[in-house]
């Protein structure tokens, strides 16, 4: 770990910044201190963009073959550090070690996988009207990309910006959540392994709107990369206005249990999508929408699944759920299951913050029934273990309140009936519709992303569509006498 707050990492130099703060890292597990880290100042970030800004010229001049190599390298660097990378995401983060190596996992496959696919990023050849004319398509680098990410998941996010970003030819500038900013220090020493040219990739660690603000609104920066919350994005939009932003935003999609679903599977999966990461995933089943005719059998299955889940310090092998990242979602997790309870909710099991825990920030997997359509747990964003169950009798009624909604990111839906499926999938007003899976089924590879006119976000991060997103499309054309 860098050393005397040293947390940014600006032109391949590990810096401190005497405008700044600096303040104690304490892990959500039990308040512990985990290090220190600097709150950096508006001239560091500055500082950061002009790096970037000087190493862009000859980085986008790299061959693409050359590139895809310093991709691989990167890979392997992390996964030699993939045990130490683990165990401070658990220790800082407060996810189950099992959880936070896959994470570190799939960050190693984020770059091969940017490896790979940057030497398809091909371009068109287009017919004319005219029979002199020749006209051709490739993709450039947009240039200095300001990189905003989240503390839900704050190795494998960033990633999905940094590994096709950096193997498009573009420069980073990377704003971390400051409650996750040690593991994505950690990161970044991971990556120093890998002997990137300086100001490559750019470090700057402190409050979002502080250094977050300075990099997407900095004229030096050319584009935008952010995962976050609705509001956050909303504001980065207006501050980066004119430059392409790629944003994935919130989500409370709907997960739809129809009455000949199989309720095993429908549970399981369900269940999974509330607890894991407890519950801290844009993608989390947040409303969950049952027939009538299987109601109260579905409440059984999944109090019985919430009670298998071991709630406790994630650091020890058989725990499954941790605490709560930080405060605030504390509170908001505790505000919504209050107001869901106070509208005529009831809590089948969990519902509070357990009397033993090691720190304020652990909350009992929840599972409410009889939920109200007003309640604020239908109609923002939760970001807890907590699964809603709303009743309905009738498809339209489930897109009645699929609609009902501001977000648009991920639903699934349970049912045995193909035809049935399919509707569902041309009906609901979400950028991923799942059958008969959890909401947060993802792979590295698929589009991920928002409906329009929703709040969940604009564009598609995953595999050959982040790449071909956080470039531009060049257009050429001859004349040939």
């Amino acid at each position: 770990m860098a050393e005397n707050a040293q947390t940014n990492y600006v032109g391949g130099a590990w810096r401190g910044d005497p405008r700044g703060e600096i303040r104690t890292q304490r892990s959500p597990i039990d308040e512990s201190e985990i290090g220190q880290l600097t709150w950096s100042s508006r001239v560091l970030a500055q500082e950061a963009i002009a790096a970037a800004r000087t190493a862009q010229g000859e980085w986008r001049k790299v061959s693409t073959w050359d590139r895809a190599r310093s991709m691989r390298r990167i890979g392997d660097a992390i996964a030699r550090r993939r045990e130490q990378l683990a165990t401070l995401l658990t220790l800082e983060q407060g996810k189950p070690y099992a959880e936070a190596f896959f994470e570190v996992g799939k960050s190693v496959d984020g770059f091969n996988l940017a490896a790979d696919l940057v030497k398809y990023l091909e371009g068109a050849t287009i017919p004319t009207e005219d029979p002199t004319k020749r006209v051709m398509t490739f993709y450039r680098p947009r240039g200095v990309y300001a990189v905003v990410t989240p503390w839900n998941f704050p190795v494998n996010i960033p990633v999905e910006y940094i590994a096709p970003g950096l193997a498009a030819g573009n420069t980073i500038v990377w704003a971390p959540a400051p409650t996750t900013a040690l593991v994505a220090v950690a990161l970044v020493e991971a990556i120093e392994d890998a002997d990137l040219p300086p100001g490559i990739l750019n470090l700057v660690t402190g409050a979002g709107a502080v250094v977050g603000d300075e990099i997407v609104s900095n004229p030096g920066t050319d584009a935008v990369g952010f995962t976050g919350s609705a509001a956050t994005g909303k504001l980065i939009s207006q501050r980066a206005a004119g430059k392409p932003q790629l944003m994935e935003l919130g989500g409370n999609g709907p997960v739809v249990i129809l009455e000949d679903a199989d309720l095993d599977l429908a549970a399981a999966a369900t269940a999974s999508g509330s607890f894991v990461n407890a519950g801290q995933v844009c993608s989390s089943s947040e409303r969950i929408l049952v027939h009538r005719k299987v109601y109260d059998e579905f409440a059984e299955r999944m109090a019985h699944k919430a009670r298998e889940v071991v709630l406790g310090d994630p650091r020890k092998a058989g725990t499954t759920m941790g605490p709560l990242n930080n405060p605030a979602v504390a509170r908001k997790v505790a505000e919504h299951v209050g107001d869901a309870l106070n509208r005529g909710a009831q809590a089948i099991t969990g519902g509070k913050r357990p009397d033993d825990a090691l720190s304020p920030l652990f909350f009992e997997p929840t599972v409410l029934t009889n939920v109200s359509r007003e309640a604020l747990i239908n109609t923002e964003e939760t970001f807890g273990p907590v699964a809603p169950l709303l009743v309905i009798d009738n498809d339209e009624q489930a897109f009645e309140l699929a609609r009902d909604n501001r977000y648009g990111l991920v639903s699934s839906v349970f049912t045995q009936d193909i035809n049935r499926a399919f509707r569902y999938i041309e009906e609901m007003p979400t950028g991923i519709v799942n059958i008969n899976d959890t909401s947060n089924y993802w792979e590295l590879h698929i589009p991920f992303g928002g409906a329009s006119g929703k709040d969940s976000g604009m564009g598609r991060v995953g595999g050959k569509h982040a790449l071909t997103a956080m470039c531009d499309l060049k257009t050429a054309t001859f004349t040939v006498r």
